[in-house]
C-alpha cells in the first residue's frame, strides 16, 4: 500500500479552507495537518474531523509556531490570510500575516520539506481597478488600487513564493461568494464593475484537484474564476441580493458608491485552469438559489419590515458617502472620478 500523501492546509477554518478540509477528509489517501489560529470558529470547524486530522494552532508569522508543523510534507495548500475589511483597518497585521507569515512558512518548508509542492491563494485584487478593461489575464501588469493594503500584501507574498527553492503554483482568485454579507464594504465597489464570482465549493475543488496535477501546474500562475456563467454587473448582483434579504430596491444616493479604486473583473483566461482541474460546476443561478435557501424566513421578513432603517444604517457606514457629506476633498479624490469632484463638493 502506498504511503499517504502528507498535506498541510493553512487557513483551514476560512470560507474556502473549510470546503477544502471537507473534500480532503473524504479520502484516506491524505495524512492531513491543518494550521490555524485557536479560536471558537476554528475549533467548531475542526471538531467533526478531530479524530482524522492533525491540528496545529498558532500564529503563522511566528517561527516558534511554524516549527510545530510536520516535516517532509508533500503538499501545502496555503490559504491563511487577513482579508478585507480587516485587511484595510489593520495594515500592520495584514503584512504580518499575509507577507511575513508566508515568508516564515516558506523558509520552514525549504529546510524541512524541500520536495513539497506549494499551492497559494492570491487574489484578483492584485490587478487593481479594471472598470475600463474588465477582461483580466495573468499576463496583465499588477497594479493594485490606491491604498489597497490587501493587494499589496498578496503581491509581496507571491514574490516570496516565486523566489523560493520550492515547487509552487499560484491561483489568483476571483470574488469568492457564499451567503454574501451586506456591509459597509459594499459601497467601495463601483456599481458598473463587471465581476466574476466563484463559489467556495468550486474553489476548493480546484485546490484539491491540484494535488493530482503538479506537473501541469508547477511554476505557473493562474486566474481562478467560476467561468462565463458566473459573470454579472455589481449593480445587478447587489440588487438581487437586496431582494433576497427582503430589502427591496437598491435606492441609495449615487454618491453612496465609489466610482473607482476597487478591483474585480472577468477572469478571461480562467478556462486554462479549469481545463486542467475541471472545478467549475456552479453558476450564478446556483449561487442565488443557495443564498435564498440559507436566509431564514424571519430574517427576510424583518428585512422587509425594517428596510428603511436598515438602509439608512448601511448608508451611514458608506465611506464614499461620508467623504461627500463631510466635503473631504482628499477622500473624494480617492473614491470618485475627477469629472464628479466639483459636483460632489457641493452636496
Amino acid at each position: 500500500m502506498d504511503s499517504p500523501i502528507k498535506v498541510l492546509l493553512t487557513g483551514a477554518s476560512g470560507t474556502v479552507g473549510s470546503e477544502v478540509l471537507k473534500l480532503l477528509s473524504q479520502t484516506k489517501e491524505f495524512e492531513l495537518t491543518v494550521f490555524d489560529q485557536n479560536g471558537s470558529k476554528s475549533r467548531k470547524t475542526f471538531s467533526p474531523y478531530s479524530k482524522h486530522i492533525h491540528i496545529v494552532y498558532g500564529d503563522i508569522s511566528k517561527k516558534k509556531d511554524i516549527e510545530k508543523l510536520p516535516v517532509n510534507l508533500d503538499i501545502v495548500i496555503h490559504l491563511a490570510a487577513i482579508i478585507p475589511p480587516l485587511a484595510e483597518e489593520n495594515p500592520e497585521l495584514t503584512f504580518k500575516v499575509n507577507a511575513q507569515g508566508t515568508k516564515e512558512l516558506i523558509q520552514f518548508l525549504e529546510k524541512t520539506s524541500p520536495d513539497v509542492f506549494v499551492i497559494y491563494s492570491s487574489s484578483v485584487s492584485v490587478y487593481g481597478d479594471r472598470i475600463s478593461s474588465p477582461n483580466i489575464y495573468t499576463t496583465d501588469a499588477l497594479k493594485p488600487s490606491e491604498g489597497d493594503i490587501y493587494a499589496q500584501s498578496k503581491i509581496e507574498a507571491e514574490e516570496i513564493i516565486k523566489s523560493s527553492q520550492l515547487k509552487w503554483s499560484i491561483f489568483r482568485l476571483a470574488a469568492i461568494m457564499k451567503n454574501h454579507k451586506i456591509s459597509k464594504l459594499m459601497f467601495e465597489m463601483p456599481l458598473n464593475t463587471i465581476l466574476e464570482i466563484c463559489t467556495p465549493e468550486d474553489t476548493a475543488r480546484a485546490f484539491v484537484n491540484a494535488v493530482y496535477n503538479k506537473t501541469a501546474l508547477t511554476g505557473k500562475v493562474f486566474n481562478l474564476g467560476g467561468g462565463a456563467n458566473c459573470c454579472i454587473t455589481y449593480r445587478e448582483f447587489l440588487q438581487k441580493s437586496f431582494l433576497l434579504f427582503g430589502l427591496g430596491k437598491l435606492d441609495f444616493p449615487a454618491y453612496a458608491f465609489a466610482d473607482k479604486n476597487f478591483h474585480c473583473g472577468i477572469m478571461a483566461d480562467s478556462q486554462e485552469l479549469n481545463t486542467i482541474l475541471k472545478f467549475q460546476k456552479h453558476t450564478l443561478n446556483d449561487y442565488f438559489e443557495q443564498t435564498a435557501k440559507s436566509i431564514p424566513f424571519l430574517k427576510r421578513m424583518l428585512g422587509f419590515i425594517f428596510q428603511i432603517p436598515i438602509k439608512w444604517y448601511l448608508l451611514n457606514q458608506s465611506e464614499p458617502y461620508k467623504a461627500v457629506r463631510k466635503n473631504n476633498k482628499l477622500m473624494i479624490r480617492h473614491f470618485f472620478n475627477e469629472s464628479n469632484h466639483a459636483l460632489l463638493t457641493l452636496k
